[in-house]
């Protein structure tokens, strides 16, 4: 399968901060790949040197099998870029965002009128299509901001974080066009903090940290790797926990306590069945419960593992230009 974004050692400094640190990545043609990290990982350090808008200080980046240093003008042809920021001009409608971005693609007058409206319709955005798009819901907005990435028919598209502040209704609304594009050929580099939302669209998951590359596999994988399946069990008295920590040490080979909630986490190997055994030893010893589950790790659980900080912590090395691309050099990649 041809990759369609290859990148090598690829290593950015700013002054003595190293936002990225020998990353090596590789995207096969009609996939997603789902590229996790904390703030300040260098996530959108990527995405701005695989969409020319940075060049790296060491290592190779290609994208459709271009070279992004050598022919940045030819990548930019083959690339959309949907950004954590809207770049949507509010005082014009929909419609002439849409149009502007085509004419800047050099596709005509009349291609480009038509592709806007073929993009309207696509994002259900007809009805708001003639009204300013300050007037347009957070939602509508980075519909219209993807839109826009899609205007020149991409091979390779650039998400960097693109449902970060949408309600819930809306996230799933743009993951439904994601898998949509791919499924149309599309070939996807998507920056997330929501672990749901790398689950539900990611082939392949690369988890960053500090610049580099600390794992890397399907979502199944990366939770399979850091101890599989977990029994959780709630005990109605505090006095019944080291009774009953002992009995699940003798199914696991990993038991947490937690005092403060009366909780026990058992790491077991297979599932229903050890579910099972703990609680009839649980009722056996006349322990009684409360709440009981079976859990799979998610992967927030393997972020923790890998990188002993939730999404949201940063590492406090990359400067703040690496959690935003400025809409006026979105432009230029349009």
């Amino acid at each position: 399968m041809t990759d369609m974004i290859r990148t090598r050692g690829l290593v950015k400094r700013y002054g003595d901060v190293v936002a990225l640190n020998g990353l090596d990545l590789e995207v096969p043609k009609g996939t997603v790949l789902g590229l996790l990290g904390p703030n300040g990982a260098g996530k959108t350090t990527a995405v701005r040197i695989l969409t020319t808008l940075l060049v790296p200080d060491e290592g190779e980046a290609e994208v459709a099998g271009l070279d992004v240093r050598s022919k940045p003008n030819k990548v930019r042809e083959r690339i959309g870029l949907s950004g954590q920021a809207a770049a949507v001009d509010e005082h014009l409608t929909g419609y002439e965002n849409l149009d502007l971005v085509g004419r800047l693609y050099h596709l005509g007058n009349r291609r480009a009128a038509a592709r806007a409206r073929e993009l309207l319709e696509r994002f259900d955005l007809v009805e708001a299509g003639d009204r300013p798009t300050k007037t347009y819901s957070g939602g509508m907005r980075r519909r219209l901001d993807l839109a826009a990435a899609l205007v020149a028919e991409p091979d390779v598209l650039f998400l960097d974080e693109p449902t970060t502040g949408l309600d819930p209704r809306s996230r799933a609304d743009m993951w439904e066009t994601i898998h949509d594009l791919v499924r149309r050929g599309s070939t996807v580099l998507l920056t997330t903090q929501y672990m749901e939302e790398a689950d539900r669209l990611a082939d392949d998951i690369v988890v960053i940290d500090r610049g580099r590359k600390i794992a890397q596999g399907t979502s199944d994988l990366l939770k399979t790797q850091i101890g599989g399946e977990r029994v959780e069990v709630v005990l109605a008295t505090s006095a019944d926990l080291q009774p009953a920590e002992t009995i699940l040490a003798g199914l696991s080979r990993e038991v947490q306590v937690d005092e403060q909630t009366r909780g026990l986490t058992a790491a077991v190997s297979n599932g229903v069945d050890s579910l099972k055994q703990v609680l009839q030893h649980l009722g056996d010893a006349n322990i009684a419960v409360v709440d009981v589950g079976l859990r799979r790790p998610t992967l927030d659980d393997v972020f923790l593992t890998l990188t002993g900080h939730d999404t949201e912590a940063g590492d406090g090395d990359a400067p703040e230009s690496d959690d935003r691309i400025d809409v006026r050099e979105k432009e230029v990649v349009r």
